[in-house]
């Protein structure tokens, strides 16, 4: 935390020596890229006796800056991820976080939503989410009778409310920081998030988008003084309930919402080392300023998952699909085609050890996310260009992925599936097949369940089928929002 000067205070405790790490990696590639420390200091705004305090552990630097420093000196990201495992350590060995790092998304203690209408799952990991306390190895979720009773007590323990400036007030019920995350709660924690995410495929996204939101205020009270053992897990209870209320609420059309869940996800990610959850944020971060037509914002959102999971296979199949679809945007037809084969080279060097990273990671769930995102880069290239052959080809992309989902399995990713493949088949000058594929879909789909971004590629199939087919075009007008 800075002082009113706006200088940073020198670190302390564990996070000394962290920094001092930090310092020594800036002195290296300072002194590779011939600079002095009166060079690197004007090229970022800082003296140089500034510089020399942080080359010795004794100041600390933002991420920003750690940033701005690793671009002058061409570090290739060795320098912002120094900084980020030196954030991460002092935080582990420090007794009070910043109260700049536990402001909730949204102020306010948000009211109690519903309970989720699909069951809590009977073990852990579930629907791309881990148990903070045993990762991929597995556990099993306490029994339905006891699920509501644990997460009662959690979010009972403090009445939180929230200053201006973000710090939590209240009373608390039990010790100063709350009694220990014991491992019945955090499963219990965990599945009802799971069920919440299930529900939230078919049900009501902003109620259980509310519930999840109480329960991070909840995290984030008992996280502002917990002990040091304590401090990752918590953490990572935020960042997943921070991601999953951002989903929720783009699922909902609210992304202004979504935008500010995201941001916090990623800080409480960043503090637990979840690069899981690092990189579904960015992706969705990249899907979101896609929809406000950003492909600028979008590739810089995809180009930050190579710097917070490098040489990971996963993350650059996910990295590299989500570049295709920024340049997709601007209708750069020859980068887009590139983006897609590197991605689809990534998977082939993803295998059975990744699963230990990734919760939500298989070989046919990345395939299909990559075949899904490779199938609306090239229908929107040959929406753009008018082109058929691009057409053929995310049609066939598209019907990869839909025979990677199984039947039963994300209904909203199959009716997506199904309008982007309407859509494709349009794009191929095929529009009454395109019409008898989507009517069944759609009937049995009622309008206020429909997911924003299936909203999204109806207003895009809508306007594409006004000039061939008016009729069907009338009856997607009925079903989505302007």
């Amino acid at each position: 935390m800075a002082p009113a000067t706006g200088v940073p205070e020198p670190p302390t405790g564990q996070g000394r020596g962290a920094w001092r790490e930090f310092g020594a990696r800036l002195r290296h590639w300072r002194r590779r890229a011939g600079l002095t420390q009166a060079q690197l200091g004007a090229g970022i705004g800082y003296d140089h006796t500034a510089v020399s305090k942080i080359e010795h552990g004794a100041r600390r630097v933002t991420p920003r800056v750690a940033d701005r420093i690793d671009r002058l000196l061409g570090a290739g990201g060795e320098v912002s991820a120094a900084c980020l495992r030196a954030e991460s350590a002092e935080l582990c060995g420090v007794d009070v976080f910043s109260p700049a790092l536990l402001r909730p998304p949204l102020p306010g203690v948000t009211p109690a939503g519903p309970a989720p209408a699909a069951p809590a799952p009977a073990r852990l990991p579930d629907y791309g989410l881990l148990c903070p306390l045993h990762g991929a190895e597995g556990c099993d979720v306490p029994a339905a009778a006891e699920l509501a009773g644990l997460h009662a007590e959690f979010c009972a323990t403090w009445t939180p409310t929230w200053t201006p400036t973000g710090t939590p007030t209240g009373t608390p019920t039990g010790t100063a920081a709350g009694p220990p995350l014991d491992a019945a709660t955090a499963h219990a924690l965990t599945g009802l998030l799971a069920a919440r995410l299930r529900s939230g495929e078919t049900g009501d996204r902003p109620g259980l988008a509310a519930a999840v939101e109480r329960t991070l205020h909840a995290v984030l009270a008992r996280l502002a003084a917990a002990p040091a053992a304590q401090r990752r897990p918590l953490a990572r209870l935020a960042a997943e309930h921070a991601h999953a209320a951002g989903a929720l609420r783009m699922q909902d059309g609210r992304n202004a919402t979504a935008m500010a869940c995201y941001d916090r996800a990623l800080t409480w990610a960043g503090l637990a080392g979840d690069q899981a959850t690092q990189v579904g944020t960015l992706s969705d971060l990249s899907i979101l300023a896609r929809l406000d037509g950003d492909p600028e914002a979008a590739l810089g959102y995809a180009r930050e998952i190579d710097r917070v999971a490098p040489g990971l296979p996963w993350a650059g199949a996910m990295g590299r699909i989500s570049r295709a679809r920024a340049h997709a945007l601007t209708g750069d037809v020859r980068e887009t085609v590139r983006q897609i084969g590197l991605a689809r080279s990534y998977l082939d060097h993803v295998g059975v050890e990744d699963e230990a990273d990734v919760p939500w990671l298989s070989i046919a769930s990345m395939r299909m996310r990559v075949e899904s995102a490779a199938a609306a880069a090239l229908r929107d290239l040959a929406a753009a260009g008018d082109d058929p052959r691009l057409a053929r080809r995310a049609l066939s992309a598209t019907e990869t992925a839909l025979g990677l989902l199984g039947p039963t399995q994300l209904p909203a990713s199959r009716l997506l599936f199904v309008v982007r493949a309407a859509d494709c088949l349009v794009c191929a000058h095929d529009p009454r097949a395109a019409v008898e594929l989507l009517a069944p879909a759609l009937e049995a789909t009622p309008a206020a369940a429909l997911p924003a971004l299936v909203e999204h590629e109806l207003r895009g199939l809508r306007d594409r089928l006004a000039a061939c087919e008016p009729r069907a075009a009338h009856r997607l007008a009925e079903l989505v929002r302007a």
